[in-house]
């Protein structure tokens, strides 16, 4: 439970800081959804459980079960310093992407299963992942 709170603490504090040096507008929005979307730092991951509380928790459940989705656990800092490693080049072919190694967990829906009730699968590990950047943020979850 302790850790659980750490975890919360840690993206109220990233979400503060946007309020410290503002990024545009539509930058503001994408980082808070990479975030609401992809960052669990207080937790290892877990099985089926662990994705079907947390895809509805965190709001993919709703209009449609999101098919695929990653939690990366690991804080807001050793995420935003995958932005400052070497450009490549995204699935979009766009160029502001960045790669790193994190402790993971996918979710992947269940054949058959339906919103609100969706179902998933969990595979938790350490993998390269890929993240779009802007302005030093991780805005986009890549792969």
């Amino acid at each position: 439970m302790a850790m659980q709170k750490t975890g919360s603490l840690f993206l109220l504090l990233a979400l503060l800081g946007l309020w410290l040096v503002p990024p545009s507008s539509g930058q503001n929005q994408r980082f808070q959804r990479f975030l609401r979307q992809h960052v669990e730092p207080s937790s290892e991951g877990g099985d089926s459980t662990y994705c079907n509380q947390m895809m509805h928790r965190r709001r993919m459940t709703v209009p449609r079960c999101k098919p695929v989705n990653t939690f990366i656990h690991e804080d807001i800092w050793n995420i935003n310093s995958i932005c400052r490693t070497t450009n490549i080049r995204c699935k979009n072919g766009q160029m502001n992407c960045h790669e790193g190694i994190m402790k993971t967990t996918d979710c992947r829906a269940t054949g058959g299963s339906t919103s609100p009730n969706c179902r998933y699968r969990a595979m938790t590990r350490t993998r390269h992942v890929v993240i779009a950047c802007e302005d030093s943020m991780p805005v986009h979850f890549d792969g």
